[in-house]
């Protein structure tokens, strides 16, 4: 299993998306392997302002507003090479905890992948407000969930506890930032890695676990018997 702590507003876990996926399509034992997101939230008191830009959003909290537009266009220029298209000047500013409620759900459907995916690209290339019910509902309903359902889980806070499991998980684990890569509980990869890297670990892994879990082959020879019945 490969658990991963991220947060849909954090440009890394976007970036590390990209390089993971390209590991997995070398690993041979893809179908072994199953990948949980688990919630990590960056900014839990961030209240959204209408008409406030990410790079005012910066400022607020000490990058002057020139730093983090020079900063932002590396971290564009960073996400090119991965095939990634981030749109700084679209960015709206928002608390994650709605779209981790979101990507709870999908996991109940096996979606969570996607619901991830479609998350990221919303907040980093297409400028969506991720604190908006309507907007997460929409986004729902693109990859296969049911509008309603989300409405209402988003809305009554249905996977509250779920994603504040989560987060207590990361403390108790040590994990203080995203993303944060965990294999089988034993092996932790934080930040950006490359590619190989990625795949070194899954390798790695695996190999462990078909230690740990190695099937006992059962040997039969066969002699004189007798069967139920009294046949002998």
């Amino acid at each position: 299993m490969v658990e991963i702590w991220s947060d849909v507003t954090c440009p890394f876990c976007y970036i590390s998306k990209r390089k993971f996926e390209a590991a997995l399509k070398q690993f041979n034992a893809i179908s072994n392997i199953e990948v949980v997101w688990k919630s990590f939230e960056l900014a839990p008191n961030l209240q959204a302002v209408e008409g406030k830009s990410i790079y005012q959003h910066l400022a607020e909290h000490g990058m002057p507003i020139e730093q983090a537009k020079s900063a932002s266009l590396q971290l564009a220029e960073t996400a090119k090479h991965s095939g990634l298209v981030f749109d700084f000047d679209k960015t709206i500013p928002a608390n994650s905890f709605k779209a981790h409620c979101l990507s709870h759900l999908a996991k109940r459907y096996g979606l969570q992948d996607k619901a991830e995916e479609i998350l990221l690209k919303a907040y980093f290339t297409d400028g969506e407000n991720l604190n908006d019910i309507q907007t997460l509902v929409q986004l729902g309903e693109k990859i296969g969930l049911d509008a309603v359902e989300v409405k209402f889980a988003l809305e009554n806070e249905v996977y509250k506890n779920e994603v504040q499991q989560d987060i207590l998980e990361a403390s108790q684990s040590k994990i203080k930032s995203v993303p944060s890569y965990v294999f089988n509980n034993k092996h932790v990869l934080t930040g950006v890695q490359e590619s190989a890297v990625y795949l070194e670990h899954l390798e790695k892994s695996f190999n462990e676990w078909k230690k740990d879990n190695r099937s006992i082959t059962t040997e039969i020879e066969e002699g004189p018997t007798c069967m139920p019945g009294g046949l002998c």
